[in-house]
């Protein structure tokens, strides 16, 4: 396995597993395709591109003859395109279906034709749904409640049906709630960073105690290459960092990092379909011989030290961000 196709790469997750691969397997190639949509930034992968080893192509993973002509020269593919905020898929879902569920028939297709060694579809652990007590299972049914995860389990779904149809060497990572450098910031954890640096209100939805297990990227990156090369194939691999934290606490503790007042908390409503809690049994990725190395607290310093010393990077993104943010704030408005 030389040459590995990574779809979405100039993404939050895909950049950084592109500079953990380069770094950790220097036999190996990565070429990018990325239609870089709202969320993929050429800036998130800017120091790769004079490598010899690495080559970015701007183009869509519904664009059957570019996928064609990457994949006949790959070995692998790792997809990470997709759309991938809920907010955004509950007030525009088309555009979700379209790329998280045909695009990824797509890829599937062109490995199916090229004979792909391995094909490992990113997921998500928002398509078991929300999970009371105890922890979710690979086995266990999925339930998505957004239109958000509802496309993101389409896509696996499929994804399953050509190893199970066509023998293809698919498997697949559902982690949770990543954060680190290069996030996009509209998720949680960078936009209350973000926000905080600007002396901004912090908007908690509801009543703030919806938990979520948090992952620090580099983990997830190092699972995922975990899973391309050891992983069972037709398998999904659950992959958590075993830090469940309320909304409300990694709010806090992110405002406690930054010396900011806890007056900059605001509560607005809820969004509709807002799963309460996510947790995950990850004995499966275990049993590989994985574990996370960072602790949740010491990587969160990491993150926030990261937007600090990258102001240039975020106030780009977030200068464009007014238009959304107000057409969203009419759509809830108008509910």
């Amino acid at each position: 396995m030389k040459n590995i196709l990574v779809t979405g790469g100039a993404g939050f997750i895909g950049s950084n597993f592109c500079h953990y691969m380069l770094d950790k397997h220097p036999e190996y190639s990565i070429t990018v395709l990325d239609a870089l949509t709202y969320a993929g930034n050429l800036d998130n992968i800017a120091d790769l591109q004079d490598i010899p080893r690495f080559k970015f192509v701007h183009g869509d993973i519904r664009d059957k003859s570019l996928v064609d002509e990457l994949a006949e020269d790959a070995d692998a593919i790792v997809n990470f395109a997709a759309e991938t905020h809920v907010d955004r898929s509950i007030t525009d879902p088309g555009s979700f279906v379209l790329t998280d569920v045909y695009g990824v028939f797509v890829l599937l297709d062109a490995c199916k034709r090229f004979g792909i060694e391995r094909f490992v579809h990113i997921s998500t652990d928002e398509v078991y749904g929300s999970i009371q007590d105890g922890s979710f299972k690979e086995g266990d049914a999925l339930e998505p409640s957004s239109p958000y995860s509802a496309s993101k389990a389409g896509g696996e779904l499929l994804a399953r049906s050509y190893f199970v149809t066509y023998g293809l060497p698919v498997l697949i990572s559902r982690g949770s709630n990543n954060f680190g450098p290069y996030q996009y910031p509209e998720k949680l954890i960078p936009l209350f960073i973000t926000n905080a640096l600007e002396d901004k209100p912090l908007p908690v939805y509801g009543d703030g105690r919806q938990v979520r297990d948090w992952i620090y990227v580099l983990d997830h990156c190092e699972a995922i290459d975990l899973i391309l090369h050891k992983g069972e194939a037709g398998t999904a691999y659950n992959v958590g960092g075993g830090n469940e934290r309320t909304n409300l606490e990694v709010t806090r503790l992110v405002l406690g990092i930054l010396g900011k007042p806890e007056s900059l908390i605001n509560f607005v409503a809820d969004r509709p379909g807002h799963d309460r809690r996510y947790s995950l049994d990850c004995t499966r990725i275990r049993e590989l011989g994985w574990s996370p190395r960072y602790r949740f607290e010491e990587a969160l310093k990491y993150t926030v030290e990261w937007y600090v010393q990258n102001e240039a990077w975020w106030r780009k993104i977030k200068e464009h961000q007014a238009e959304y943010r107000e057409f969203t704030r009419k759509w809830y408005e108008e509910r």
